[in-house]
This record gives structure tokens, sequence and C-alpha cells, in this order.
């Protein structure tokens, strides 16, 4: 689930990420840490350091990511499936839509997934472009009800989730940006949808389309790679966190069978 989704809007070479051991040894790190606050990875640290110390021997990686790995309480087995479909389906629909890089996986955290996703910024703010983030935000929804046939609460319950953040633009399409289907050259900003929303039930059905649409789109994507799709998702289950090369292994294979 994309509660507190990272993003970076440059682009980078994943081959030239690869050249160098020691990169890769920190991406995998970084990906382990997803969730984790400045003072958590510190404590990390300073306990990796202690062991060492105690060890007689130098800091190790092996010691820090067993730090960031102790931290966390396993997670249950439905919910890992879950996480891991749902985090999926967003690197998927992100990767079919050419939106960016996914940068990493992680549903290791025990307090729901994450993903780290880059955006081309040659792409933006085209009316194409909301679409394709409004399909992207929609994805883990769309797949936990493809596989799962019954959606969690995961998708929304916080001002940085799926559904909050594809509300938004979806609004912002209809009031700010000039895509809107009703008056789209005025410019009507607004702090807090909902409290429109409950005054302008027109503007709730037009917003509640756009979200029903990019649901709907992101579903036939999941169908249209659903090999693929599955594959990354039992890989996610299994490693609990992946870095860019191990996604990209996989959801480079759909581009060339599919």
């Amino acid at each position: 689930m994309t509660a507190a989704q990272n993003i970076n809007t440059t682009e980078t070479s994943a081959v030239a990420q690869q050249s160098n051991p020691g990169d890769a040894i920190l991406r995998r790190l970084a990906t382990r840490a997803m969730g984790l606050t400045g003072a958590d990875i510190e404590r990390v640290i300073r306990e990796a350091r202690l062991k060492a110390r105690r060890g007689k021997r130098a800091i190790s990686f092996e010691d820090i990511e067993d730090g960031i790995r102790g931290n966390r309480p396993p997670v249950p087995y439905n919910l890992r499936w879950r996480w891991a479909f749902h985090e999926a389906g967003h690197a998927v629909v992100h990767h079919a839509l050419d939106l960016g890089p996914v940068r990493g996986l992680n549903i290791d955290t025990g307090q729901g997934g994450y993903n780290l996703v880059g955006f081309h910024v040659w792409a933006a703010d085209t009316r194409d472009w909301y679409e394709n983030m409004l399909a992207m935000l929609m994805a883990g929804r769309a797949a936990e009800q493809l596989v799962l046939k019954r959606v969690s609460a995961g998708s929304g319950g916080a001002d940085d989730s799926d559904l909050a953040r594809a509300t938004r633009i979806a609004f912002d399409m209809e009031r700010t940006l000039g895509f809107g289907s009703e008056h789209p050259l005025l410019y009507r900003p607004h702090r807090d949808p909902g409290a429109v929303f409950d005054r302008d039930l027109d503007l709730a059905a037009r917003v509640h389309a756009k979200l029903e649409a990019a649901l709907d789109r992101a579903a036939t994507i999941l169908r249209r790679r659903r090999p693929i799709f599955h594959e990354l998702a039992k890989a996610l289950f299994d490693a609990q966190a992946m870095d860019e090369a191990a996604v990209l292994h996989i959801l480079t294979d759909s581009d060339l069978t599919s």
C-alpha cells in the first residue's frame, strides 16, 4: 500500500547503478529501510556498531540489514500476500504506462507496503499524464480486487494514501488544471475537497467517475499482464524487499513477451 509513497522526478540508468557492487548493497539497504524515520535509522546503526564492537570486528552491511529487520515484527501470511499484490499492482501499472522507473518495493515494514518510484519529467502536466497517474494510484486497489476479490482499507485512511492523492488529482483536474468537464477555464482552488464535495454533489460525481475509470483502466492493464503481475507479487512476497534491479528484471520480461 502506498501510505507513504516517495516520489523522485529524476531518471537514472539501472545498468550504471549495477556497475558498482557497493551501490548495489546501499540500494538493498535503502529498500529495506523504507518506512523508517531518521531516528529509527540512527538507532539501527548505533545498535549495529555495538554488536560489531562486542564481536571485536568492523561493522558490516549485514549488521545494519539485520538491525533493520530485527526492529520489525513478522507480517502475518495472508496480510503479506495482500501487500505483495497491492504493491506489485502499482509497479506493473507504473511501468506499463511508462511513468518512470520503479526504484524499490517493500512489504517488510509491519505498517503496510511501500514503493519508491520515479517520474519522467518530460511527460508531466498533460491530461494523459494525470490520467495515467490516477490509474497508477488506483492500481493497488485494483490488484486486490482482481486477485483477492475483496479490497482492504489500505488504499485510504490517511491524507497521503492512494485514495486521498487520487481524489486530490481528480479534484484539481476538474477545478484548477483546466481539464474539467464543466467550466474548465475557471480556476477554483480549495484547501479541503471533502468540504466541497458535501456541497456540490455534481462535482463529487464527476470526480468519482474519474476514479472509477482509473480503477477500471488499472484492472485492465493487470489482467493483460497477469503472468508478470503474479510473478512480481510472488517475488516480493518471498523477498519482502526488492530494489530497482530486481523489479526491473521482472518488468522488462513483460516488455519482451507482451
